[in-house]
């Protein structure tokens, strides 16, 4: 019998302790690119994500992002329409070959304001480790960051790999808002 209690209170510490997944919804991704004199700004949709926690606390994570979703807010129909095809041409991200840009929490650390998260963004199906902070409050969560296009060869306009172009450049840096419910 002693055994028997023994092996009870075992798997019920054991279960405590096991890691919970928690899959995403309400996901939106906002994101600005900017030029010298005017930005423009827009949505992309998450098609699936997870969180993990363990104790209550965030130890994994990873989100694939539909890149076909991609919608200019800013602008005029028209010329929304015109630059989202551009966004998803070869010029940017070229969409017909990498319909998917995806995420996957390497690092996480605890801070007081959330976590600061290290994660392999792979986004025209090349890999890099970005750092970014996520709050979590209430079962929702949110993080700002920026992504540079340059270390992704997102080339067009970029002073990165192009001189002197004036007020044609784009910025390499992407501002990025993610906030979703868990």
């Amino acid at each position: 019998m002693e055994n028997l209690m023994a092996v009870m209170a075992s798997l019920l510490l054991l279960s405590s302790l096991s890691a919970q997944t928690l899959n995403v919804s309400e996901a939106e991704i906002h994101w600005k690119g900017s030029k010298s004199y005017e930005y423009h700004e827009g949505t992309l949709n998450i098609s699936s994500g997870s969180l993990t926690f363990k104790n209550d606390v965030l130890v994994g994570g990873n989100f694939t992002v539909d890149m076909n979703s991609i919608l200019c807010t800013d602008l005029p129909e028209k010329d929304a329409a015109k630059l989202v095809r551009n966004l998803k041409s070869n010029n940017f991200f070229a969409v017909a070959k990498h319909p998917e840009a995806n995420l996957t929490f390497t690092s996480i650390t605890v801070t007081d304001g959330g976590y600061e998260v290290t994660g392999d963004f792979t986004i025209r199906g090349i890999t890099n480790s970005e750092i970014f902070m996520l709050q979590i409050e209430d079962n929702k969560a949110t993080a700002d960051l920026k992504i540079d296009r340059s270390k992704y060869n997102i080339k067009f306009a970029s002073g990165s790999f192009f001189a002197n172009l004036g007020d044609r450049l784009i910025y390499d840096e992407l501002d990025i808002r993610v906030s979703f419910a868990y």
